[in-house]
């Protein structure tokens, strides 16, 4: 009777493992705070930290205290309560296009090309990273701080569309959808053929 005890606290370290090794930690920022008390200054740390699975959940989370470990580790596992899955086009690259903002950050994301890596800086470099995003180019407008970046990512990030979603909204197939959009693409590439070549009779 004693070893079941036991045996579930196994089981249960052995669960713990295969999910930390399962997700991927980015430290995005850690700063030192400090509280004014009664007799002087009380020193603690801020964490910002980034987790996903690199298979498109991630989550964001921050986290304080006296040390820095205790802080990277509750912002950790605040990420980890707060992951959110993101469909990705060919498990690499968005969708579409996608504007988000937070406060003062503006972000805008775009689609890439395969071979195009990850452009991107600083927090969302860290959240691309973590999603298992291969190609995108991103901009952040407006401010540098990692909490309003990271918030301003995640709101873009949510609003995006997966074409199964789309036609499910609509009431059409998938592959209607997906057509369409390989038509625009066609008509705004002989658009552009044309302009170019009567430019170059004029020139």
């Amino acid at each position: 009777m004693a070893q079941a005890p036991q045996r579930n606290r196994r089981e249960g370290g052995r669960r713990e493992e295969r999910e930390d090794n399962e997700f991927v930690e980015r430290l995005v920022s850690i700063n030192r705070v400090a509280k004014v008390v009664k007799g002087g200054r009380r020193f603690g740390f801020a964490a910002i930290v980034v987790v996903g699975d690199q298979r498109g959940r991630v989550g964001h989370g921050s986290g304080k205290a006296r040390e820095v470990p205790e802080a990277i580790r509750k912002a950790t596992d605040q990420a980890k309560r707060s992951m959110v899955r993101i469909p990705l086009r060919e498990g690499r690259t968005l969708h579409h296009d996608v504007h988000g903002h937070f406060g003062a950050g503006r972000v805008v994301l775009r689609a890439a090309p395969a071979g195009t890596g990850i452009i991107a800086g600083g927090p969302l470099r860290a959240v691309f990273e973590c999603l298992g995003v291969q190609d995108v180019v991103a901009k952040s407008i407006g401010t540098s701080n990692p909490h309003n970046m990271i918030k301003a990512a995640f709101e873009a990030l949510e609003n995006m569309m997966s074409p199964r979603t789309v036609a499910a909204r609509r009431g059409l197939k998938v592959a209607d959808i997906i057509g369409r959009r390989g038509v625009q693409d066609s008509v705004g590439g002989g658009e552009e053929a044309e302009a170019a070549e009567a430019e170059a009779q004029n020139g």
